[in-house]
């Protein structure tokens, strides 16, 4: 059954694209109260309901561990591309990185709903022959060993920005004109940021039966 709890939520990446536009989301919803973002550097919005810590070294949150307390959700969407990198480079920034991050976050706020930005074809078995993949599997899946109240894994594909985006990968703008055709004729990788924002918002307080979302889920979740 759904609550109807306001919800305070800790977001990362929100100098990239998919946590700008989890930002922009939270922000806009009458179901969110209040948002902490941490970043590396300057988001470069102003909210009533922001608060913002820049800090640099995700491996180290000593200094600001206080201030990550009595969150309901963490939404994180920070991440790199796997292009050009060695599997030992990605496996730190992808799997180390989140890992010791949702460590702390899940002694501090136990009850909290952690939602995972993953991707599609992310690899469950570990196994496979895409390192990229292995390695967000991996990460999905210690992830769900962790004492939150829920952990849920984002997988889209393709995804729509909004109007007023700054964080747009420069990929998505030449080739947004496909998303109508790939919305009608392979709805499982097309969805847009909004439904991807509205969706974690929902899974605080509604929660699913499902913990790996695919772009049909995601969707699904996103609706009121």
């Amino acid at each position: 059954m759904e609550t109807t709890n306001k919800i305070k939520a800790i977001i990362t990446g929100a100098t990239g694209m998919v946590g700008e536009g989890v930002l922009h989301q939270c922000l806009l919803s009458d179901k969110v109260e209040a948002v902490l973002v941490i970043n590396r550097k300057p988001c470069g919005v102003t909210h009533p309901k922001l608060k913002e810590i820049i800090h640099a070294d995700f491996f180290n949150l000593t200094s600001i561990q206080d201030q990550l307390d009595g969150y309901d959700a963490c939404f994180f969407c920070l991440g790199v591309s796997s292009v050009g990198m060695s599997e030992e480079a990605y496996y730190k920034v992808t799997y180390l990185l989140t890992m010791h991050v949702a460590e702390i976050l899940s002694r501090i706020n136990p009850d909290m709903t952690f939602c995972y930005v993953s991707g599609g074809g992310t690899d469950s078995t570990e196994k496979g022959r895409s390192m990229w993949a292995r390695v967000k599997g991996k990460t999905e899946n210690d992830l769900m060993k962790l004492p939150f109240k829920q952990v849920f894994n984002f997988r889209p594909g393709f995804m729509k920005s909004f109007k007023g985006a700054k964080n747009t990968l420069s990929f998505y703008k030449y080739i947004s004109w496909m998303y109508p055709i790939g919305r009608l004729i392979y709805p499982k990788g097309f969805i847009t940021l909004e439904e991807v924002g509205k969706a974690m918002i929902n899974t605080v307080n509604r929660g699913t039966g499902r913990w790996i979302l695919d772009g049909k889920d995601i969707v699904a979740m996103a609706k009121e």
